[in-house]
């Protein structure tokens, strides 16, 4: 291996691991200090039923890359913190649907401030020009490994 496969593989480690886990852990804090009492996998949770409620728990493992016994705990947060709702399909009695309560929705606004907040944070002093570069780029990785 020459030295600039490694270094390359160091930056893909970065963008994916490093900046990943320092956007979480901000975001984290940023939540704690706006008094949410919700943590980075569970909002990873409601995000898509805030854009489609009523998912069923394959459709957030789907939106989430998580598997069934991680969505099937968080949910089961959810539910105890009466921010969702289980109920079975009528098509179908073996699948669970996931429905938002009025608690859940109303954390749509204030957690999405919140995020968008961090973001800046994150992105301050990166131009746009290259933040549509890295996201382009990255959409490719996914793109490429989606299709095999």
């Amino acid at each position: 291996m020459s030295d600039n496969q490694f270094k390359r593989g160091e930056l893909y480690s970065f963008m994916t691991g490093k900046a990943t886990t320092a956007i979480a852990r901000r975001l984290q804090r940023n939540f704690k200090q706006a008094g949410l009492e919700i943590t980075v996998e569970q909002w990873s949770v409601l995000y898509p039923l805030w854009k489609q409620d009523g998912l069923s728990q394959q459709d957030l493992c789907n939106a989430t890359y998580r598997d069934k016994p991680g969505i099937t705990r968080l949910v089961d947060k959810l539910e105890k913190q009466k921010l969702v709702k289980r109920m079975p399909s009528p098509t179908d009695r073996r699948i669970n649907k996931v429905f938002l309560t009025d608690n859940g929705r109303v954390l749509e606004s204030l957690t999405m401030q919140v995020a968008e907040q961090t973001m800046h944070e994150a992105l301050e002093g990166v131009d746009p020009e290259q933040i549509e570069i890295a996201r382009v780029m990255l959409q490719k990785v996914y793109d490429n490994l989606q299709s095999v």
